[in-house]
């Protein structure tokens, strides 16, 4: 019998919806990354190829977290990390064994797929105040009314972080959606 995890999406996002470019990141933001380990550490990582490969080497696997790659590549294999040909045979598997919390964690095409597929119980939003005219990759447009939205923390522009922000929790509001 599967285990019911919770399914939970974590993104950090430009003024227009901006991810990345050129395969990597727009900000260095140390706030945003404690953020994120901490949320996501002792937990499954959901991510695309593209993620896995933009990790610098010395963080693949991401410690402390079981990694899950999904590519359509059939002889893709990432050390450390479970590939899986899809996102739902990932979530079936980490529900499988029983895991408690299922971060997605990137990049665009899975939290696309992951959005409109409903897949999502919650999202962990970084809105980081700048905007990225150079951005190749975003994040799906989504609708606002279908979540509760709490402001969950902010940090300022400082030296460990380029650009000032605020951290967004979404829960599914159980009415609309």
């Amino acid at each position: 019998m599967q285990h019911l995890s919770s399914i939970i999406l974590i993104a950090a996002i430009g003024k227009n919806q901006e991810l990345g470019r050129n395969n990597d990141l727009l900000w260095r933001l140390k706030s945003d990354m404690q953020f994120f380990k901490t949320l996501t550490s002792g937990h499954w990582v959901i991510m695309g190829r593209k993620s896995w490969e933009s990790l610098p080497p010395r963080f693949r696997p991401l410690p402390n977290r079981t990694n899950a790659v999904v590519s359509r590549n059939a002889d893709f294999s990432a050390e450390g990390a479970h590939v899986f040909s899809n996102l739902q045979s990932a979530i079936d598997e980490a529900r499988t064994l029983q895991a408690e919390k299922i971060f997605i964690i990137g990049g665009a095409q899975i939290y696309r797929q992951a959005i409109e597929e409903k897949l999502v119980d919650e999202m962990y939003l970084t809105h980081v105040n700048g905007s990225f005219d150079d951005a190749d990759v975003f994040f799906p447009v989504i609708e606002e009314s279908y979540w509760h939205i709490q402001e969950i923390g902010r940090f300022d522009a400082d030296l460990n972080n380029e650009f000032s922000g605020r951290f967004l929790h979404y829960t599914k509001n159980a009415v609309k959606f």
